[in-house]
């Protein structure tokens, strides 16, 4: 697989879950850094969801228009690490100030 970039967009099997966890074939947007991800062969990602959201950022933020096919939105609570070996496929790649608005939300959540 060619390199894994921050703030690419790729489609993942999350299956199998448990509890809450979000499964299934969906888009995820990669957080870790291309170090990481080469020499860990494991990703740092967010889950992203089609069906509209009600709860609002910190949890949720909508991704901007033309990066995925349909409207979607990042779930921000929804980060997992995976196995590069879950990746099917890229997307695209999310622009500078939406990583820092994910991340932004993601330091809201943890306390950071």
């Amino acid at each position: 697989m060619a390199r894994i970039l921050r703030a690419e967009f790729y489609w993942a099997d999350l299956d199998p879950v448990q509890g809450h966890e979000q499964g299934g074939l969906r888009p995820i947007l990669v957080l870790s850094h291309e170090v990481f991800n080469e020499r860990s062969g494991t990703v740092i990602a967010v889950v992203i969801t089609s069906v509209p959201q009600a709860a609002g950022f910190p949890l949720t933020l909508p991704v901007p228009d033309g990066l995925l096919p349909k409207p979607s939105w990042v779930k921000v609570s929804q980060v997992r690490t995976i196995s590069t070996k879950r990746l099917r496929g890229r997307l695209g790649q999310g622009p500078p100030e939406f990583l820092d608005a994910v991340l932004e939300g993601l330091s809201d959540l943890i306390g950071a």
